[in-house]
């Protein structure tokens, strides 16, 4: 008597679009452009909120606030982990050095960019705008920027209080991103210096890291309704008439953005015999993240997550340099946005600019890009370079109007480069993996290590070699 075993009916699977990552995003960039018009166009203002208006500043806001509020303990974590991961890595100090060089020389050539084009543009000549109030925010020097380097507490927490109208006191608690850069800094070096004894600790910093990363995961698996809520928002407070008042000094930002994005770094990969389109279809992932986020720190677990597993970067390298770049390596939002907005507020208030306060514009890019550290926003970055360059602060406040706007596609820019260095300079030392590197991209980059590695040890019991860019990398 023969027995015959029937095998479970195959699961229907959704359609890719339904499931990848990158449609997703388009399709809530798309509802949220959507939604933002039709608030907008029924009355939608800050001082007269309709419901959908309302309800799409709150969708946005609450997955930013997801976002910030895992960005001190990854930071911290993130930071201690790759220094101490440098142990590993035969000549560490050359490639610290070597990624510091390239952030430099990225950096340099978008600021370069950016002067070109605020000379070429003239974005500032002949407005018609309003010369703003005096602008009373925070401002930026070299002093302040030194001297905010000192951590005030572990955490960098600073507490702030205002008064309502009403008479009531309310007390909000904001972090220095770069005091606890600092923190985590000191931390991780003197773990590598204590050695033996710092082993149970640094064991304790990977495990809290690798719980963090998962919180994240999670955060950013909700992405699309992120993006919705972000994206809509920001069509119906600022619309188009905003962008249209502005037009030019918009317009430039972004063709900076695009030159740097589409043209140098291809220039760059190229000229390390490396393929563009592999790349872009490697890194696009968290280049789209970070578009609708406005966050290099928020986008950081996906960026080490592609530029190890699609574009294959060494783990205890990228692990470094990495974290490293999200919170220093800023081509948008320090050295394109700054060099274009200083010579526009020059321009606005009839200043002509002597070729060494362009060359200050050059140096403060360069030198001054942590200051952006990895936050939605780069207004620090810009009184820093206003203030140095002697230029009216006022400024800022008529720039503000369209910062949401610009932040996108300076962040999307800011993780690119943070993403392209590391492959630069694991392409010129030798540790890059090319098969990696050139494989196909049909992996789901939020795939989990150990679903991953099952996968890839099934695939090898059967024979196959693992084809896939982000499975290949599991047993690594």
């Amino acid at each position: 008597m023969s027995t015959e075993t029937s095998s479970p009916p195959a699961r229907r699977r959704l359609p890719r679009w339904a499931t990848s990552f990158g449609p997703q995003i388009i399709a809530a960039l798309v509802v949220g452009l959507a939604l933002g018009l039709i608030a907008k166009y029924t009355g939608h203002t800050p001082e007269t909120p309709t419901g959908l208006g309302t309800t799409l500043a709150t969708l946005g806001s609450s997955y930013v606030a997801l976002l910030r509020a895992a960005v001190v303990p990854l930071i911290f974590t993130a930071v201690v982990s790759s220094i101490a991961n440098l142990r590993a890595v035969t000549n560490a100090a050359r490639l610290a050095g070597q990624t510091l060089l390239w952030f430099a020389i990225t950096a340099l050539i978008a600021v370069v960019i950016g002067i070109g084009l605020g000379v070429l543009f003239q974005p500032g000549a002949g407005t018609d705008a309003t010369q703003p109030a005096e602008y009373t925010g925070n401002t930026g020097s070299w002093w302040a920027f030194l001297t905010g380097l000192i951590p005030a507490n572990f955490l960098g927490l600073q507490a702030s209080s205002a008064v309502a109208e009403s008479g009531a006191v309310s007390t909000a608690l904001n972090f220095n991103v770069l005091q606890v850069l600092v923190v985590a800094v000191a931390v991780g070096i003197a773990a590598l210096k204590v050695g033996k004894q710092a082993e149970p600790f640094l064991a304790v910093n990977a495990s809290a890291l690798a719980v963090i990363q998962k919180v994240l995961w999670w955060i950013i698996r909700i992405a699309p309704l992120g993006t919705v809520g972000l994206i809509g928002n920001a069509v119906a407070v600022y619309g188009w008439d905003t962008i249209g008042s502005l037009g030019k000094f918009t317009l430039a930002i972004y063709v900076g953005l695009a030159l740097v994005l589409f043209a140098v770094y291809p220039v760059l990969i190229k000229a390390h015999g490396l393929s563009v389109r592999q790349y872009f279809s490697g890194a696009w992932p968290a280049i789209q993240l970070a578009f609708v986020s406005r966050s290099s720190v928020g986008t950081l677990p996906l960026t080490q997550r592609v530029t190890e597993r699609n574009l294959g970067v060494p783990r205890g390298y990228a692990s470094f340099a990495v974290p490293l770049g999200a919170t220093t390596k800023m081509d948008g939002c320090a050295a394109i946005y700054p060099a274009i907005a200083a010579i526009f507020v020059a321009q606005f208030f009839g200043i002509d600019l002597s070729l060494t306060q362009y060359l200050l514009i050059a140096l403060v890019s360069v030198l001054g890009s942590a200051a952006t550290a990895g936050t939605t926003g780069a207004v620090v970055m810009l009184t820093l370079t206003l203030s140095t360059l002697g230029l009216p602060l006022a400024g800022v406040g008529l720039l503000l109007a369209v910062d949401p706007i610009l932040d996108m596609g300076r962040t999307a820019v800011n993780v690119a480069g943070q993403a392209l260095v590391p492959t630069i300079v694991a392409r010129r030392e030798g540790l890059l993996d090319l098969d990696l590197y050139n494989a196909q991209r049909t992996g789901d980059p939020f795939a989990d290590d150990s679903e991953t590695a099952d996968t890839a040890d099934a695939a090898h019991a059967a024979g196959g070699a693992a084809n896939d860019g982000i499975t290949a990398t599991a047993t690594r």
